[in-house]
């Protein structure tokens, strides 16, 4: 093979990245967010600021949530909308406990990895 195959190919022979869909976007954000918590949860002592900013990005990320499904607009049905806003409620409480260390991080990384299941299509049972 010549060099000028291999850099047509290089150049030219390249796919584009697949196109990512909302509901991966949102899973790999999810998935982010959990496992930040939870290693920030095991060094919590060693490092309680990790945790103060996994937590905050974790209460960002179900804000945002929460916004979306509070729009009119939001294809959602309005059972699983009213739900997810109410993930969020508790998610801003209980985060504000963890931070108080009144609590663990252990029921919001169950609540991610819920919802990461019902997006990835398993449902959000256990």
């Amino acid at each position: 093979m010549t060099a000028a195959t291999t850099n047509a190919r290089a150049a030219y022979g390249q796919r584009e990245a697949p196109v990512r869909t909302a509901r991966a976007n949102e899973y790999d954000l999810l998935a982010r967010c959990t496992q930040k918590l939870a290693m920030a949860w095991t060094r919590r002592r060693e490092d309680f600021p990790l945790l103060a900013t996994a937590l905050t990005e974790n209460l960002q990320l179900w804000s945002a949530l929460a916004a979306d499904v509070a729009e009119k607009g939001n294809g959602l049905p309005a059972p699983l909308r009213a739900q997810l806003f109410y993930l969020y409620e508790f998610t801003a409480g209980h985060t504000r406990s963890v931070l108080e260390n009144n609590a663990s991080v252990e029921v919001l990384v169950d609540i991610n990895t819920a919802v990461m299941r019902g997006l990835r299509g398993d449902g959000g049972g256990s």
